[in-house]
């Protein structure tokens, strides 16, 4: 079967980024691989530019627009990190954007997007459709709808994260990852990063990690089709996502071992770890692989585990809100 994305696909998105994107660093804990019994490796794209992996994405997806799309620009749908992604990527490639983003969705998202130059429309997430607002303006204003996760040029580049962390890793002790840990939204990101698993370490475990309260994606799999479910009521606002995406889901189905589910709880004491332990802000959809970690909701023991971060974008007054719930 033919995969939406391949991993040449990745190496050019590589190329691409080079220069552009940050090399996040790998960050390792002994607290965390004592809590553990594993070797844990922090991918911390919470230190990407504009604070998440979809830089990477969206920065590949439009730097491969034609002049003429350029020119028109982008519109894309998104609660936050992916509407951060393309507004900063369209200002660095001189286009206008558009962004539809739901009216609840964290202010400091909000405002981030707005800062970078993009347009915002904000809608209602429990009663209007996302993508219907997106293709219409599309039609409306002669821009490329840029989705945040079922398009194969941003799964490719959210995938160079994980080319990262195997290369660091190997930097780091010479030696690969027998698991990898990554969360799950709509998918792209975990696309891409099992696409790099299977080329580089084919005998890595790739899991993805889904909130409990949104688990659309363990359903889809367990099933054998997509799955579609109300809007997650979960703190995790990245995980949000009703359903996968049809480019994702065959490359989940194809290479992604399993998805298990944690509490939000686990998200608080996770995210509480980073910011005592390691000094890092995690927002609470970052910090899903770690949670699945160390609260044992996949066995760890024993295993050298990547752990993707995949963002820290959480205004701080949530942050310590959550903290001191927790």
């Amino acid at each position: 079967m033919t995969l939406p994305i391949s991993f040449d696909d990745i190496l050019a998105a590589g190329a691409r980024l080079r220069g552009v994107a940050h090399r996040t660093p790998v960050l390792t804990s002994r607290t965390a691989d004592e809590r553990t019994g594993a070797r844990l490796f922090f991918k911390c794209e919470n230190l990407q530019r504009m604070g998440a992996f979809k830089f990477r994405g969206a920065y590949n997806a439009l730097a491969k627009f034609t002049p003429a799309q350029r020119q028109a620009g982008v519109i894309a749908f998104s609660s936050g990190n992916h509407a951060q992604a393309v507004a900063l990527s369209a200002r660095l490639l001189g286009m206008p954007a558009v962004i539809v983003m739901p009216q609840d969705a964290p202010p400091a998202k909000i405002a981030a997007t707005r800062e970078y130059g993009a347009e915002v429309v904000l809608y209602d997430r429990y009663t209007e459709d996302r993508e219907a607002i997106g293709r219409r303006l599309a039609e409306e204003r002669g821009g490329t709808l840029v989705p945040p996760f079922d398009h194969a040029d941003v799964m490719s580049g959210q995938g160079t994260a994980a080319l990262e962390l195997f290369e660091q890793v190997r930097e780091l002790d010479g030696g690969s990852l027998d698991l990898l840990l990554v969360c799950v939204g709509g998918g792209g990101l975990i696309s891409g990063c099992a696409t790099v698993a299977r080329a580089l370490a084919p005998a890595c475990r790739v899991v993805g990690v889904e909130p409990e309260a949104g688990n659309d994606v363990q359903q889809s799999l367990a099933r054998g089709e997509i799955v579609h479910i109300e809007v997650p009521r979960t703190i995790a606002d990245g995980a949000q996502t009703q359903h996968a995406g049809a480019l994702t889901f065959a490359v989940m189905r194809a290479l992604v071992n399993e998805v298990v589910t944690v509490p939000d709880a686990a998200l608080v004491r996770a995210m509480r770890f980073f910011a005592e332990r390691m000094k890092l802000v995690v927002e609470p959809t970052g910090a899903l692989g770690a949670a699945a970690a160390f609260e044992h909701a996949v066995e760890v023991r024993g295993r050298r585990v990547g752990v993707v971060i995949s963002g820290g974008n959480v205004a701080l007054e949530r942050f310590a809100e959550l903290l001191a719930r927790g």
